[in-house]
């Protein structure tokens, strides 16, 4: 089951309050600029900065060729 469309509408990353991207099929919403995954268990998001994962250059390029090339969206719109 997929998170619920209004609460991807609010979800920040806790550390720098930026979107993140949500992968469904992979139970994870991943923050590009810090390179930093977090899980969702259970549809729940798990946004604790101590139980995320960082992911190396390698990670990180794939996940943002899978958003790009499955349009995944930022949760929100950054403020420019």
């Amino acid at each position: 089951m997929a998170l619920d469309p209004q609460l991807l509408e609010i979800l920040a990353c806790p550390e720098d309050k930026g979107p993140l991207l949500y992968f469904a099929d992979e139970q994870s919403l991943y923050n590009p600029r810090l390179k930093r995954r977090y899980d969702v268990r259970d549809d729940i998001p798990i946004m604790l900065i101590d139980e995320a994962s960082s992911v190396d250059d390698a990670e990180h390029e794939r996940l943002l060729a899978k958003a790009e090339a499955e349009g995944v969206r930022p949760t929100f719109e950054a403020a420019p």
